[in-house]
């Protein structure tokens, strides 16, 4: 008499098959309901742009603001910030606020956070855009350098987001948008103290994305390359000025290794509304990521070689720091920069700053 057919193999496979589409399913619904919860409708939102006056965080202003949020933004200089507003009222219809603040100055953001927050009622949306430039070789480069882009670059989100954090945890909902760089994934040469401060708030912003979002609070991290902005005019300048100054703007102005300032504004909007937690601008700087996580002795050597060919520290002279506009020669009026001028004009580059 034969034994009936063993079946309990097949029924463990079945459990199993069946258990692995259940959790697929279950996967899948989690998936959505996240997606769903990270979805921002900005109509109605506010929305605190750090550096809001010129440049980037102007372009900002402009998306946010056609996006329907209600706009608030801050800067050092009140005369920036007034052509700013009359621009967004005027050509955009947006009715920006605007506040004066350095954000390197714990006691002014406190303030400037509390000053919006009463007008507004609270802050939905934060972008930590304020930044500063210095480029110019290391051997130029002494600690205050450092320092002050530390207090900035990286300081100034920590104290802005620090003020800012206990009203979106109350409400357990915000977003947070650090306005990092490509530049805190690959240190470029005769760009340290840039590079060092985009390393520490890419840390930073990781970290906080990871630990608030237990909390209803989503982070994302900006990575952009270089921005056809019209900036350039205000980067810091150290070693031979105006070669390095020449190099810088003509880089900063090409159609292939640059992106346009209002694609580039756009695709950080999207990326808010959809709650990512990265965003790396531009297929330059997506490449270079890539090119560091993959083969970083080779990127390493590339970075190396390009360093050798690049200007020296340019003797004593070199020391002292000049903005970009007082070292213009017929390269940087020339062609090679026209986008970049132009945007420039377009996002209220042309005001003569000062070293800050």
């Amino acid at each position: 008499m034969s034994n009936p057919k063993d079946t309990s193999g097949e029924q463990r496979v079945l459990a199993l098959g069946a258990a692995g589409v259940a959790a697929g399913i279950g996967l899948g619904i989690l998936a959505g309901r996240r997606a769903a919860a990270r979805h921002l409708d900005l109509h109605g939102k506010t929305v605190l742009i750090t550096g809001g006056s010129r440049g980037l965080g102007l372009a900002l202003a402009r998306e946010f603001g056609g996006a329907g949020a209600r706009v608030a933004l801050c800067a050092r200089d009140a005369t920036e910030l007034a052509a700013a507003r009359d621009q967004l009222r005027t050509d955009f219809g947006i009715d920006a606020y605007t506040t004066t603040c350095d954000i390197a100055d714990e006691a002014q953001v406190r303030r400037m956070v509390e000053e919006v927050t009463a007008h507004f009622g609270q802050i939905d949306v934060l972008v930590n855009n304020a930044g500063i430039i210095t480029a110019g070789p290391f051997a130029a480069q002494n600690l205050d350098d450092f320092k002050q882009v530390m207090a900035i670059n990286f300081w100034g989100p920590v104290y802005v987001t620090t003020a800012v954090l206990p009203q979106m945890r109350e409400r357990k909902a915000g977003h947070v948008v650090n306005i990092a760089s490509i530049g805190g994934k690959v240190s470029v040469p005769h760009l340290l103290p840039y590079s060092s401060a985009k390393f520490a708030l890419t840390g930073y912003s990781e970290g906080i994305n990871a630990e608030l979002a237990p909390e209803g609070i989503f982070v994302t991290t900006v990575a952009p390359g270089l921005m056809r902005t019209g900036s350039y005019r205000n980067v810091t300048v150290k070693g031979q000025h105006q070669v390095e100054y020449a190099l810088f703007s003509v880089l900063d102005s090409l159609p292939i290794i640059s992106v346009d300032v209002q694609r580039a504004a756009q695709q950080i909007v999207t990326a808010t509304q959809r709650g990512q937690s990265e965003l790396i601008v531009g297929i330059t700087a997506q490449l270079a990521a890539k090119a560091v996580d993959l083969f970083p002795n080779v990127t390493a050597a590339v970075l190396q070689a390009t360093a050798r060919v690049l200007p020296d520290a340019g003797g004593p002279a070199g020391q002292q720091p000049k903005l970009g506009y007082e070292n213009e020669s017929a390269i940087t009026r020339s062609p090679l920069t026209a986008s970049n001028q132009q945007a420039a004009d377009e996002y209220n580059e042309h005001l003569h700053h000062t070293i800050p």
